[in-house]
């Protein structure tokens, strides 16, 4: 009997200790930098940032409490990734919240200690930045932003909506990384429809002006963007130009077609910012970035913008407007 007895003693000892190294880790002030390679100013980017903490918390991370939070914002600066980079590692965080591949390649080159969590990311295998989907096997993980069969859902879109479309224009910087990964994809989709890919490498505003310009001078033409820093700070300007052309378009992120573009197809950021705050969780209770797995995209939306379509003389088929998660009227 008093070996039963100390055994089960033993057993319901094992059992409460997760409960209280749980509580212990909740209690001690942890520390977590976020980097952010966005326009802090920009309505968009405070949504999806505060979706982030507001997930946190309601996990049981809060700040002043039991975690410090360090921001730093870029402000779609490429130059400001690396010195803002190596300042987030130099805090020796807990761990590092960061969003795009140039902001993670950046991490990456300052430390292979400290845990990352990334979004927004689209291909991290191909760039480096783990070492497979399913076991990263380094300290970086995180949620996977498009797979390159988005190029091709992309591209019937617009096939769909314009059927005598044989030219395709990809817009976006090279900077961004995703853009040769989705332009490479877009060449192995394109032949099947009949469409011919159009790089459109952009670094500028005066750049994005001059060469839809010049590929709207073309007939038969449409536009498709990709996740890009500097065509989303610039959407307004994208989406006018668009419409001036009078060309079909569809888009990576929301927001454009809410601004007046006309179609998008895409993952929603917000809720991916929500996500990251479960790995995160997981990460300063002890868990190792190496064994949680990139996940993929779970969900994808599709909206149109029926008031554009008719402005620039769409006819939107039907098999489009009942995919359509939303339809702007």
């Amino acid at each position: 009997m008093r070996r039963r007895a100390f055994i089960a003693l033993l057993g319901s000892a094992a059992a409460a200790w997760p409960v209280a190294a749980r509580a212990q880790t909740e209690n001690r002030q942890r520390s977590l930098a976020v980097l952010v390679h966005g326009l802090q100013s920009d309505p968009e980017w405070q949504r999806r940032v505060a979706a982030f903490r507001q997930e946190l918390e309601e996990i049981g991370w809060q700040e002043q409490r039991n975690i410090h939070i360090a921001w730093r914002y870029t402000d779609n600066d490429f130059d400001r990734l690396a010195p803002l980079a190596k300042e987030v590692v130099a805090l020796n965080p807990d761990v590092i919240f960061t969003n795009t591949t140039p902001a993670t390649k950046a991490l990456q080159q300052q430390t292979q200690s400290v845990p990352v969590v990334f979004v927004q990311v689209s291909d991290p295998t191909g760039s480096g930045i783990v070492a497979s989907l399913a076991r990263p096997g380094g300290n970086i993980t995180g949620f996977l932003f498009y797979e390159d069969s988005i190029a091709g859902k992309w591209l019937g879109m617009l096939k769909e909506i314009s059927p005598h479309l044989t030219r395709a224009a990809l817009v976006g910087t090279p900077k961004g990384f995703s853009y040769s990964y989705l332009l490479r994809a877009a060449n192995v989709f394109a032949p099947s429809l009949g469409i011919e890919i159009v790089p459109v490498p952009v670094e500028s505003t005066a750049e994005i002006e001059q060469s839809l310009r010049a590929f709207a001078g073309t007939p038969n033409g449409g536009l498709f963007f990709p996740p890009d820093q500097l065509t989303e700070q610039h959407r307004d300007l994208v989406v006018s130009l668009a419409a001036q052309s009078r060309l079909p378009a569809v888009y990576a992120y929301r927001e454009f077609v809410t601004a007046g573009g006309l179609m998008f197809y895409g993952t929603d950021i917000v809720a991916q910012f929500r996500q990251a705050a479960s790995y995160v969780d997981r990460i300063l209770r002890g868990a190792r970035p190496a064994d949680l797995p990139v996940q993929a995209p779970t969900k994808y939306e599709t909206v149109v913008n029926l008031k554009t379509a008719k402005a620039l003389g769409f006819e939107v088929p039907p098999t489009l407007l009942v995919r359509a998660d939303e339809v702007i009227e």
